[in-house]
């Protein structure tokens, strides 16, 4: 039988894991835990020796209904028997055809065209070539660059890190990047006091069109996370952005690209985040939760004008990006499931009810004295710690480990993004969990 122990010191030899300082979980007193799962139910996750911890963000924001969800079970058995993969270079598949069919009548037609990809950051990079080459195909040489959104994030491959403004990831590889232009952030957290988000949101709309003006013809696209910017600390924000942007993408000539890759599938109570301000992007980027957090798979979604742009005889005009997975028919078998849950248990609505409850729980957090900026947009709430300790993220981790919660904080922001189908109890369970670990955190 696999214990704790023993498949811990089996992963620090052989495993190196992802945006993690590895001699930070080398053995010592202050070393951060390294939890060995075994299996998951629902919102817990059990490691080998059976202790459980309430997923509080979803693993990274992926895992929708949660673990071992006997619809996305049932659907996958089903596909391996049928099609597990094949190419999609000359070839196509139902549940590739049926998911683009799907995701087109969920934007009401107007993103008709899906192209597929296996992480977020893959599609962050076909967006952004698929943009570029579109105007190279309209003859608009001059429009190479792209404009990001201070403190945004849209993945860590090369391409990825020229749209992204978070430092951390970012300045390592600084010469290898061809970095975007920056505006401002409409970061609600930037009001005055008394001060609408609203306003926030027209500021920073007002900084894009300065630059607009004096660079439009250089620019091919504008990208952004819609409502919430979610690795640069939560940073939420009003829709007033979003249309003010949208109608300046188009004065300007400039595509609009959306980022939904962890905003999207329900998170901020709208299935897409963008239709909160009733717009639609020139490109749209999805993962993360559209397979239910089974297996690898994201989709580029665009319009009918700009597939014209590649539609041509000439194969230098074509799209040509790939990888050997393209549309892998368990992925799309496994978002198809995920789909049928949002259609068929109302989950929209469901999740709103939710939000309030998660809502109420945190209320008493709003007066405590070291915490400011208690937001919420659906699904995905946070607030902000007033600490000096520059380890306080790797304290609170640890002490909500102990308190049978997984919750990672941004810096000292802790955010909780649980998957849809917590119950209230558990809602309160989980914020309860996180008070203890606050405290604990603040005055160890």
């Amino acid at each position: 039988m696999t214990t704790n122990s023993d498949l811990l010191q089996r992963s620090l030899a052989a495993v190196w894991h992802p945006c993690t300082q590895m001699k930070q979980h080398a053995a010592g007193a202050d070393a951060l835990p390294l939890v060995p799962v075994a299996r998951g139910k629902g919102v817990w996750l059990y490691d080998c020796d059976g202790r459980r911890y309430l997923d509080g963000i979803s693993s990274w924001w992926v895992n929708l209904f949660g673990h071992c969800h006997p619809r996305i079970n049932a659907a996958l058995r089903e596909q391996l028997e049928e099609l597990e993969h094949v190419l999609l270079a000359g070839f196509t598949h139902r549940p590739v055809v049926e998911l683009s069919e799907r995701l087109a009548e969920l934007t009401g037609g107007t993103l008709g065209h899906c192209f597929y990809a296996s992480d977020g950051a893959s599609a962050t990079e076909i967006a952004l070539k698929m943009s570029f080459h579109s105007w190279q195909n309209r003859g608009r040489k001059e429009k190479q660059e792209f404009i990001c959104l201070a403190g945004s994030y849209h993945g860590e491959t090369v391409g990825a890190l020229a749209v992204t403004d978070v430092a951390l990831f970012k300045d390592a590889y600084a010469p290898l990047i061809r970095p975007a232009r920056t505006v401002a952030t409409p970061d609600a957290r930037q009001a005055a006091e008394g001060e609408p988000a609203f306003s926030v949101a027209q500021r920073a709309a007002a900084d894009l069109e300065s630059h607009l003006q004096q660079n439009h013809q250089r620019l091919a696209a504008l990208i952004v996370e819609p409502l919430v910017q979610c690795a640069s600390g939560m940073a939420m924000y009003d829709p007033e952005y979003l249309r003010l942007a949208r109608q300046l993408c188009d004065q300007y000539e400039v595509h609009l690209i959306c980022d939904e890759i962890a905003v999207g599938c329900g998170r901020t109570g709208t299935f897409f985040a963008h239709q909160q301000a009733g717009i639609r992007p020139d490109f749209l980027c999805l993962s993360k939760g559209i397979s239910g957090g089974y297996l690898p798979l994201s989709i580029v979604m665009t319009t009918d004008a700009v597939y014209a742009d590649f539609y041509h005889e000439a194969t230098r005009r074509a799209f040509l990006h790939s990888h050997s997975y393209t549309g892998n028919a368990l992925a799309c078998r496994a978002a198809l499931a995920t789909l049928d849950i949002f259609a068929e248990d109302a989950v929209i609505e469901r999740n709103r009810v939710l939000a309030g409850h998660l809502a109420a729980c945190l209320q008493p957090l709003r007066e405590h004295p070291h915490v400011r900026h208690l937001r919420q947009r659906g699904m995905i709430a946070a607030f902000d710690v007033v600490s000096d300790d520059p380890q306080f993220s790797r304290r609170f981790y640890r002490q909500a480990l102990a308190n049978e919660i997984l919750l990672r904080p941004i810096g000292n922001t802790v955010y909780f993004m649980p998957p849809y189908v917590i119950s209230p109890e558990q809602c309160a369970f989980l914020v309860a969990r996180a008070t203890a670990a606050l405290e604990a955190a603040l005055h160890p």
